[in-house]
């Protein structure tokens, strides 16, 4: 008999694009827990009195709640409709941490004894540096959870541009933007005060980038004034 070509059945090639995904799907929610993570380590590394609570808190709720998830993720395919509510509400609670941090550093600038005892030492380059920084882990995640409803979503739907257009979807070539496409976009904004190459499409989206930009421009100008001031 002659050489038979095998043709994939549809039943194994759907197998096969869900497993692709599944793995895709893995590697975000392991490079989203990791950047939350870093977010509590940065305001481990706040000068007392810039958190609200103790400054080990947002770094033991990230790994209380996103680390068995993402050991979950690994194991078998998570609760969607569970997990998305839960990674949800540690991002509302570090955001809420960061504004707080930000308020925190506004109001003891005008304070002597805190300028002598904190800022004096180094401790003001070190605020700013850990909440600037912490404020693109911040928004990166933003951008990666909102962007199509969630990566689910976009993943199921072949990553249409939604919330966000990538320069790489106008070419009409399929294009799934992971999480590093939008810590660089967090990254740019809070840099540039500007989206780069990457245009915000829908109201929460640009809300979103005002936020971010608003955030860093207040901890960038309490640098430069304090700096000025100091000099």
């Amino acid at each position: 008999m002659g050489n038979q070509r095998h043709t994939a059945t549809p039943g194994a090639e759907t197998a096969d694009h869900q497993a692709t995904t599944l793995t895709g799907l893995r590697t975000q929610f392991l490079l989203e827990t990791l950047a939350a993570f870093a977010i509590g380590v940065s305001f481990l590394g706040l000068p007392a009195g810039l958190t609200v609570g103790p400054n080990w808190l947002a770094l033991a709720l990230s790994v209380i709640v996103l680390g068995p998830l993402a050991i979950v993720a690994f194991f078998r395919r998570p609760n969607y409709h569970i997990a998305r509510p839960l990674r949800a509400g540690v991002q509302v609670l570090l955001s809420a941490a960061l504004l707080s941090s930000v308020v925190l550093l506004v109001t003891h600038l005008a304070d002597p004894r805190f300028q002598k005892d904190v800022f004096a030492a180094g401790g003001l380059l070190r605020a700013g540096t850990l909440l600037w920084l912490s404020n693109i882990l911040i928004f990166a995640v933003w951008y990666w959870e909102i962007d199509g409803d969630g990566p689910l979503h976009r993943h199921q739907r072949g990553h249409p541009a939604a919330d966000f257009l990538f320069p790489q979807q106008t070419s009409g070539r399929p294009f799934a933007p992971g999480f590093v496409d939008y810590l660089f976009l967090a990254f740019c904004f809070a840099t540039a005060l500007s989206p780069a190459d990457t245009a915000p499409l829908t109201p929460r989206a640009k809300l979103l980038m005002m936020a971010e930009a608003l955030i860093s421009i207040a901890v960038i100008v309490l640098l430069v004034a304090r700096s000025v001031n100091i000099l």
